[in-house]
C-alpha cells in the first residue's frame, strides 16, 4: 500500500487553525458576479453557496456550478454539513426546465446535478432527478450530465428511475469510513451506500460510478484503506479525497488537517487499488475539476 502514514490522533483539534493551503481568494470576479445573478434570477440553488464550498470563487469563473434541486432544506441532519435541515416545503415541477435552460443559456460541457436528503418523498426525489437529466438532453444535447444522488433510502426502484434517465455518471458520496457513520451521517447507512453501487453496476454495467469522502473527521489511516477497498469492490470508478472544513461550532469538529503530500499519498493507493481516477487534496470537492475527470475518462 505504499509508505504507511503515521498513526493519527483521533482527539478534536483545541484551536484548529487554518494551514496556509487551504487558504483561497475570496471569489467575486466577472463571471462569478454574472453566474450569481442568473442563479438568482431563475430561482435556483447551489450545492457550492448552500455547502460553503471553499472552491465557488474558482469553479464559477469557469462557469461551472453543480445545480442543487428540490430546494434548500435538508430531512437529515449530518454532523459535518452546512446545508440547513428541517421540513422541507420545496415542490416545484419546472425546476427541471428551468435548470436546463440555465445550463443551456451558460453554454455548460458537463453539469453535476445534486440534491438534499428528501426523506419525506415516496421516492427520494428520483423522479425530479429523472426529469432534470432529460431537460438538460433536451436543451443542451452535448453536455455531459453527472447526478451526484443521496440514498434514497436504499429503494431500489427510486434507484432504477434514476438510472433510466441515463445519467452519464452516476455519483454518491460515502462521505466517511463505517464507524463514524453514527456520528457524522445521521439517517445514513454505509452498507446502503455500497449497496447503490453494486446495484447500478448490474443495471447499467458500462456506467461511470463516482464516490468521495471528507477526510479529518476521526479517521484512522487503515480504516480509510478499507473504505476505499470497499468501493472498488462495488465497482466504483472516481474517488474523490478532500478535506473536512467544520462550517460553524456547532458541527463537528476537525480532528486533523491532512497535508497535501498525504492527500497524494492516499491519491496513489487509490490508483494502486484500480480506481479510473483519484482526485485528492485538502480543498476537493465532490464536484471540483468534474468536467476534467469525465473528459479524461472519455465519458
Amino acid at each position: 500500500m505504499g509508505i504507511p502514514l503515521p498513526l493519527l490522533d483521533t482527539s478534536p483539534l483545541a484551536n484548529p487553525r487554518k494551514p496556509d493551503w487551504l487558504k483561497v481568494r475570496a471569489p467575486g470576479g466577472p463571471r462569478y458576479i454574472r453566474l450569481k445573478g442568473l442563479l438568482r434570477e431563475w430561482n435556483l440553488h447551489t450545492v457550492c453557496e448552500e455547502a460553503h464550498c471553499p472552491n465557488m470563487g474558482e469553479c464559477w469563473e469557469d462557469l461551472t456550478a453543480t445545480f442543487m434541486i428540490l430546494g434548500d432544506v435538508c430531512t437529515r441532519n449530518c454532523g459535518y454539513c452546512a446545508v440547513a435541515h428541517g421540513r422541507p416545503v420545496w415542490e416545484d415541477r419546472e425546476e427541471p426546465e428551468r435548470v436546463a435552460r440555465a445550463v443551456k443559456a451558460l453554454g455548460l460541457e458537463h453539469v453535476v446535478v445534486t440534491s438534499v436528503n428528501r426523506d419525506d418523498l415516496a421516492d427520494g426525489g428520483a423522479a425530479m432527478f429523472g426529469a432534470t437529466v432529460r431537460a438538460i438532453r433536451r436543451e443542451a444535447p452535448g453536455c455531459r450530465v453527472e447526478v451526484l444522488i443521496p440514498d434514497l433510502q436504499g429503494s431500489a426502484e427510486a434507484l432504477q428511475t434514476v438510472l433510466d434517465a441515463r445519467p452519464d455518471i452516476l455519483n454518491h458520496n460515502v462521505e466517511t469510513v463505517p464507524r463514524l457513520y453514527k456520528l457524522a451521517r445521521h439517517g445514513g447507512r454505509y452498507e446502503r451506500s455500497l449497496e447503490l453501487f453494486r446495484r447500478a453496476r448490474r443495471a447499467a454495467p458500462d456506467l461511470l460510478t463516482k464516490s468521495g469522502l471528507i477526510l479529518g473527521l476521526g479517521e484512522e489511516h487503515e480504516e480509510l484503506l478499507v473504505t476505499l477497498s470497499d468501493l472498488r469492490a462495488a465497482d466504483v470508478n472516481i474517488l474523490t479525497l478532500g478535506q473536512y472544513l467544520r462550517p460553524s461550532p456547532q458541527h463537528l469538529p476537525i480532528v486533523r488537517f491532512y497535508r497535501p503530500d498525504e492527500f497524494r499519498e492516499l491519491a496513489e493507493a487509490g490508483k494502486r487499488m484500480g480506481f479510473a481516477h483519484v482526485e485528492a487534496g485538502p480543498l476537493v470537492r465532490s464536484s471540483y475539476h468534474a468536467k476534467r475527470q469525465a473528459a479524461g475518462l472519455g465519458s
